[in-house]
C-alpha cells in the first residue's frame, strides 16, 4: 500500500522547499524594510482563545487537541467534542496575534507593526488552492487608529508582492461601515445585517440573482430589494467620494466613511500608481471582526483571492479589556507560490566533490570544509560506474560545477573544475 502524507497536507521535496524558502525570505525582507518586525506564536492556543467569538467560520474548522488523561466517564459525560480539548491549532495568524498583543503589550511601543508569518490549520474539505495546512504572510499595525495604518500597510504589501515576481494583480477595496448604511437604507434591520452579509459574500459564486432569492428567503419582508440589486450588479467603482457615499446609503456616516476611504486610497496610489486599486461595494470578507475598511487581493489567474484583510478595531479588546485599533493584511502563501513562474532561489555557488572508494575520506572532509568557509554550498558524491546520470541529477538540484579528489595531497585550490551546465 502506498504511503503518502495527510489528506489536505503536503511534503515538500528539497526544491521545492527552497524556493519556498526564498520566496518567503524575500517577503519578510521587504516587511522588514518598512519598518514591520517579526514575531512568532505558537502552533497551539487555548481553546478560549481560539473559540472568543473573533474567528468567525473558521472557529468551526479549528483542530482540537485533546485534554491528557481522560478516562470513560469523561467521554460519556461529554456533551460535545469541545468538553474534550483544552488547546486547538491556530486557524490563522490574527487571533493568535491579539492575544500575543494582551499578553505583552506594556513591554511592545504604542504603534506596533508586526510581521508574522508560519502554518496555520483548518479542517476544511481539501480543493484546488485549498489545504488542511497551509502559511500564512501577516502584516499588520495595531495601535493606529488614522489611516496611517491602511497606507503603510498597503503600500508594503503591493511592494512585496512585486519584488517576487507577481503581477496584474488588484485590490479590491471597501468599507464594512459603508455596507452597514447600505442595508439600513435598504431597511434591514441591525439585527439582520450579519445574515445578509453572509449571503452578500455568496456574490462570486452565485451571483447577483442567487444573492437576491436568497436574501428574499432569509430576511423579514418590506426590504428595498432595487437598492441592493443596484448595488450587486453594478459592479467595481471609482474613487468617488461623493458618488461612493450616495450608492452606499446616500447618509451622512456614507458620506463621512466614503471620504475616509477615499483618502487613504488616494495616499497609497500616489506611491504605488494608478490602476491597481478599484473600489468594491459588494466586497465583504468573511471573517465577523472587521470594523471598518477591508481589501482583497485580486489575481486574474486564480478564482480565489490571494490575500486580502482589513480593519479589527474590536478584537483585541475581547483580550486585553481595552480596545486597540488594528489594521492588517495577509498573503495566502501557498496561492503567492502556485502563480509565480520564475523560481524565486538564491543564487549560491553549488559545487561537487567528486570521491572514490579508496579515497582519503579525511582529506575529502577537509577540502569540503575549505570550500564551505570560502562561501560554496558542497555536496559529496561518492565515484559511480554511470556518473551521467549523477551529473544530471546534480543540475536539477541546481549545481554548476564539479571536482574529482584524486590524491591527498591536492589542496582544494588546485581541484579541476567541470562545468556541469
Amino acid at each position: 500500500m502506498a504511503v503518502t502524507s495527510a489528506r489536505g497536507m503536503r511534503d515538500f521535496p528539497p526544491r521545492d522547499k527552497e524556493r519556498r524558502d526564498a520566496i518567503l525570505a524575500l517577503i519578510g525582507e521587504t516587511y522588514q524594510r518598512h519598518g514591520f518586525e517579526a514575531l512568532e506564536t505558537p502552533a497551539l492556543e487555548d481553546s478560549s482563545v481560539l473559540h472568543s467569538g473573533m474567528g468567525g467560520d473558521n472557529e468551526k474548522l479549528s483542530f482540537q487537541v485533546m485534554k491528557r488523561g481522560l478516562g470513560p466517564d469523561d467521554f460519556a459525560s461529554a456533551q460535545e467534542s469541545s468538553d474534550l480539548s483544552d488547546l486547538g491549532l491556530r486557524f490563522d495568524l490574527t487571533v493568535p496575534l491579539a492575544r500575543f498583543y494582551a499578553t505583552h503589550h506594556a513591554q511592545l511601543p504604542p504603534v506596533f507593526r508586526s510581521f508574522h508569518t508560519g502554518p496555520v490549520w483548518r479542517a476544511e474539505r481539501p480543493q484546488k488552492g485549498r489545504y488542511r495546512q497551509f502559511v500564512q504572510c501577516d502584516i499588520d499595525i495595531l495601535g493606529e487608529a488614522g489611516m496611517l495604518a491602511e497606507v503603510e500597510v498597503m503600500i508594503a504589501t503591493a511592494d512585496a508582492l512585486i519584488r517576487v515576481g507577481v503581477e496584474g494583480f488588484t485590490f479590491r477595496v471597501g468599507d464594512r461601515r459603508l455596507l452597514g448604511e447600505l442595508l439600513t437604507s435598504a431597511g434591514i434591520a441591525q439585527d439582520h445585517h450579519a445574515s445578509a452579509l453572509i449571503t452578500v459574500d455568496k456574490l462570486d459564486k452565485i451571483g447577483a440573482e442567487g444573492v437576491m432569492t436568497e436574501l428574499r428567503e432569509r430576511l423579514p419582508e418590506g426590504f428595498d430589494q432595487a437598492i441592493l440589486h443596484a448595488v450587486l450588479t453594478g459592479g467595481h467603482g471609482a474613487f468617488d467620494a461623493q458618488a461612493i457615499g450616495a450608492l452606499m446609503g446616500n447618509t451622512p456616516t456614507s458620506q463621512a466613511v466614503a471620504a475616509e476611504l477615499v483618502g487613504w486610497v488616494s495616499q497609497v496610489v500616489s506611491v504605488i500608481g494608478e490602476g491597481m486599486m478599484v473600489f468594491d461595494p459588494t466586497l465583504v470578507r468573511g471573517m465577523g471582526y472587521y470594523t471598518g475598511s477591508i481589501v482583497e487581493i485580486a489575481h486574474p489567474d486564480l478564482g480565489i483571492s490571494l490575500g486580502g484583510g482589513g480593519r479589527y478595531d474590536g478584537m483585541i479588546g475581547r483580550f486585553l479589556g481595552t480596545d486597540v485599533p488594528a489594521f492588517g493584511v495577509s498573503l495566502g502563501f501557498e496561492r503567492l507560490v502556485d502563480i509565480l513562474d520564475t523560481p524565486a532561489v538564491s543564487h549560491v555557488d553549488r559545487v561537487a566533490l567528486v570521491f572514490s572508494a579508496d579515497s582519503d575520506t579525511g582529506h575529502v572532509i577537509a577540502l569540503k570544509k575549505h570550500l564551505v568557509d570560502t562561501g560554496h554550498t558542497v555536496r559529496l558524491v561518492r565515484e559511480h560506474k554511470n556518473m551521467r546520470v549523477v551529473y544530471e541529477q546534480l543540475v536539477a538540484d541546481g549545481f554548476s560545477r564539479v571536482a574529482t579528489v584524486s590524491a591527498p595531497a591536492l589542496s582544494s585550490d588546485d581541484l579541476s573544475w567541470r562545468d556541469l551546465t
